[in-house]
Order: structure tokens, then C-alpha cells, then sequence
């Protein structure tokens, strides 16, 4: 494996996008976003993005929103913004922290975990690897949910052993 990116059916993502049409809940937003980083519309997906923090912090629901920022910076790193993208990630680690968000800590340290590995920093990619396989393990994740997590472990040190 040369990349830790998702594959993913363009047709289906595709329907999806038409199936949400025009739809601004936030949780359609957030579906959006995803789904267009999936399928390589990165502008599209980073305008969508901001409306969704934007939302995300009108609601005043902080865990929502560091939510819809973890997505905008998966979208910076898709974009190849890999210093913005780190340094957002790294804010929304420190506050997950802070308020002992577990999973959303887990996702913000496995998401910078994949910029650092596009960076091709394999170290610090596998240590932020491993971290998220224990913060999924302590919120009681299933061996479905840590797949790929330990993947990303597996080939981050091939990488760094070759």
C-alpha cells in the first residue's frame, strides 16, 4: 500500500450527493462534506465544510462543531494544505482532550496520524496510529471499528522498516 486513503463506488457517493440535493441540516452538511472530499470535489467539499463549523458553533454545540472542523481539515488534507491541516487537527486533539471527548480525540488523532504519513513523516504518523488505536480501544471500539486504524499501524511500519 502506497496510500491510506479510502476507496470508494463514485456511483454511489454520487446518488448520495443527489439524494441530499439541497438539504442544510447540519447533519446532511456534514454527510456532504465527506462525500465530496470521497469523491475528489475538494472546493466544493471545503465551502461546505466552513458552512457546516459555521453552523456547528451557531448551534453552540462545541463537541458538534470540533466535529465539523475534524472533516474541514480531512478536506485541507485532501487538498494537499498538509501545514493548515495539521494545525487544526492539533487544536481539535488538545480540546478533545480537554473535555475528555474520547472518540472525537480518536478520529482528530488518526486523521492527523494520515497527514503526517502523506507527509510522508512515518514517525510521527505511527505514533499518532497507535494512540488512536488505544483511545478506540478505551471507548470500547469493536475489531471493525479499530480495522482500520490497525491497518494504518501495520503499513506505517513497513514504511518506516524498509
Amino acid at each position: 500500500m502506497t496510500t491510506l486513503r479510502e476507496k470508494v463506488d463514485e456511483r454511489a457517493v454520487g446518488e448520495r450527493l443527489d439524494e441530499l440535493g439541497q438539504l442544510r441540516s447540519l447533519s446532511a452538511l456534514n454527510e456532504k462534506v465527506v462525500l465530496l472530499r470521497l469523491a475528489g470535489r475538494l472546493d466544493e467539499a471545503f465551502i461546505i465544510a466552513n458552512e457546516a463549523v459555521r453552523q456547528a458553533r451557531f448551534s453552540g454545540d462545541r463537541e458538534m462543531a470540533l466535529g465539523a472542523r475534524v472533516r474541514r481539515a480531512q478536506v485541507q488534507q485532501y487538498q494537499g494544505k498538509y501545514a493548515a491541516a495539521l494545525q487544526e487537527l492539533g487544536l481539535c486533539v488538545e480540546e478533545a482532550q480537554n473535555h475528555e471527548w474520547g472518540a472525537l480525540e480518536a478520529t482528530a488523532t488518526l486523521s492527523r496520524g494520515k497527514v503526517h504519513f502523506e507527509m510522508a513523516d512515518y514517525e510521527s504518523a505511527l505514533v499518532d496510529f497507535k494512540a488512536a488505536v488505544f483511545l478506540m480501544e478505551r471507548q470500547g471500539a469493536s475489531i471493525d471499528q479499530l480495522e482500520s486504524s490497525l491497518v494504518a499501524v501495520a503499513v506505517t511500519e513497513s514504511f518506516i522498516g524498509a
